[in-house]
């Protein structure tokens, strides 16, 4: 964990923000007092597709058809 001041933050945020996604935490600090705190987000988000294709990648989906519903018109109640 390292800790620099607000200027050196502001100066080189992107180098520090590459530094948090590579796993370290940054302190920052004005005249020696932290007030901030960098760290890694915990959990990656994922969108459906990825999970769909991490799935997939796994054999796919082994889901059985539902049993066909009768469509008696009579039985309907469109109310």
């Amino acid at each position: 964990m390292q800790q620099v001041q607000i200027a050196h933050a502001k100066a080189h945020f992107s180098a520090l923000l590459e530094r948090v996604e590579a796993g370290e935490e940054i302190i920052i600090a004005r005249r020696g007092k932290a007030i901030a705190r960098l760290v890694p987000e915990s959990h990656a988000q994922r969108s459906a597709a990825d999970v769909f294709h991490e799935i997939w990648e796994l054999g796919g989906f082994d889901l059985e058809a539902p049993p066909e519903l009768s469509m008696d018109a009579q039985k309907i109640d469109l109310d």
